[in-house]
């Protein structure tokens, strides 16, 4: 396009990159409240919280201080690199991890942008949970990278027999062989997450086939039972991506981390003076006091009430007859339950994207559908939708009672468009 009719040049990249669609709906949400409407937002993945009180505090003390919010070393404060890494000892008995592989970053999405460039080129081929993180899908595809969507189990996961047949598949086709994969345990959106023995295998099905492993780590911390594990125990190639935005309620601070492989440490460190320079410092300063023992206890109380919410929105939709309980992913951590409508309760145009927006311009509960998670070559991203229960115990009720009231009268809707 010339600028000389008025219209400004924007790159086949951008152009050919999707919405984050909850943001979307998170949007016209914002707008129904902005018009009067008491709106629940069980859309996001955003804590009700905000951040630790003493974080909070050390990020006003800090700017009271005569000193410059200045720089940082591109990784990172020292002193945040191992207090993270004395986290990994603590919590997962992992040994020996040098601050050196530690990069503190702008976020998990400046993290997903610095492992993605340092470890793919374009023309690569990734692999992806078929049910997923759609960021994961839209960087990737901005970056030039090709995607392997991988079929979950019945279980909601991708464990190493579901990489293992798409590799078989892909020889047997001749396709290009995978360069990576990127997986989040426990998932966004399924809640599902990997027992130590599946991610052990996962992780040694990557270093024997040569598939540069990036273990999404960002919902640990906020699990109902199961063993949560790190990939860091199981391999010293693969990488691991963490965030301060979910159990430690920061998400507005842009903070998170990398742990890398010895070998990555001068590519990212490069990339990362070159694009970030470094996440910011006072979010970095406040971070200190994450692992204090007034916070976590703090931070613990914030994963009782979302045990609360998760435990109601589970038991209200076990009254909704039409919905196959095999059909509602298992929420073992994380925030989310993600539902799959199912065949029989969808018609043309009568799918769960037009079900979530009805239910928010007619009962304002924001609901996020399934197209933004799922593959985009299957049908299954207009059954399934997700219910975010990060918003509080309170939202989460209402919301199910407004959904009571909602579902008869849509799935009738629905029933009448098969006719």
């Amino acid at each position: 396009m010339s600028s000389q009719d008025g219209k400004v040049n924007v790159s086949t990249r951008a152009a050919s990159v999707e919405s984050f669609k909850v943001m979307d709906v998170l949007q016209r949400a914002n707008e129904l409240q902005a018009m009067g409407h008491e709106v629940l937002h069980c859309e996001v993945g955003q804590p009700e919280t905000g951040a630790p009180k003493h974080v909070a505090q050390a990020a006003i003390d800090a700017l009271n201080e005569p000193r410059v919010m200045g720089y940082t070393d591109a990784f990172g404060l020292l002193p945040l690199r191992t207090k993270i890494a004395e986290y990994y000892k603590k919590k997962y008995d992992v040994e020996d991890l040098s601050e050196r592989r530690i990069v503190v970053t702008t976020g998990s999405s400046g993290g997903f942008l610095l492992a993605f460039t340092a470890c793919f080129d374009a023309g690569d081929t990734i692999a992806i949970a078929s049910s997923g993180y759609p960021c994961y899908r839209n960087i990737l595809s901005a970056l030039g990278c090709h995607l392997a969507n991988v079929p979950i189990n019945e279980e909601f996961k991708l464990t190493a027999n579901e990489l293992r047949n798409e590799i078989a598949r892909r020889k047997e086709a001749n396709e290009t062989p995978l360069k990576g994969l990127i997986l989040s345990s426990p998932s966004n959106p399924t809640g599902a997450m990997l027992t130590p023995d599946e991610l052990k295998a996962l992780c040694l099905l990557c270093e024997e086939e040569g598939i540069q492993f990036l273990s999404d780590e960002i919902y640990h911390g906020i699990s109902y039972g199961k063993q949560e594990a790190t990939a860091l125990t199981f391999s010293s190639k693969a990488m691991v991506i963490n965030s301060f935005s979910k159990y430690y309620s920061m998400s507005g601070w842009r903070l998170g981390w990398l742990v890398i492989p010895e070998g990555l440490i001068d590519p990212i460190n490069a990339l990362q003076q070159n694009m970030f320079i470094n996440a910011p410092t006072i979010s970095q300063t406040a971070a200190l006091k994450c692992w204090d023992d007034d916070t976590i206890e703090e931070l613990e109380k914030h994963v009782e009430k979302y045990r609360t919410s998760r435990s109601i929105i589970q038991e209200e939709l076990k009254k909704v007859k039409e919905l196959d309980p095999k059909n509602i992913a298992p929420a073992d951590g994380g925030f989310y339950v993600y539902i799959d409508l199912g065949e029989e309760n969808v018609a043309p145009g009568f799918g769960s994207v037009a079900m979530c927006k009805t239910f928010l311009e007619e009962e304002h509960v924001a609901f996020t559908p399934g197209n933004d998670f799922e593959d985009p070559n299957g049908n299954l991203g207009d059954r399934r939708f997700r219910i975010s229960y990060a918003g509080g115990i309170e939202t989460a009720q209402s919301a199910m009672e407004r959904f009571h009231r909602f579902w008869p009268s849509w799935i009738e809707r629905v029933q009448k468009a098969k006719i």
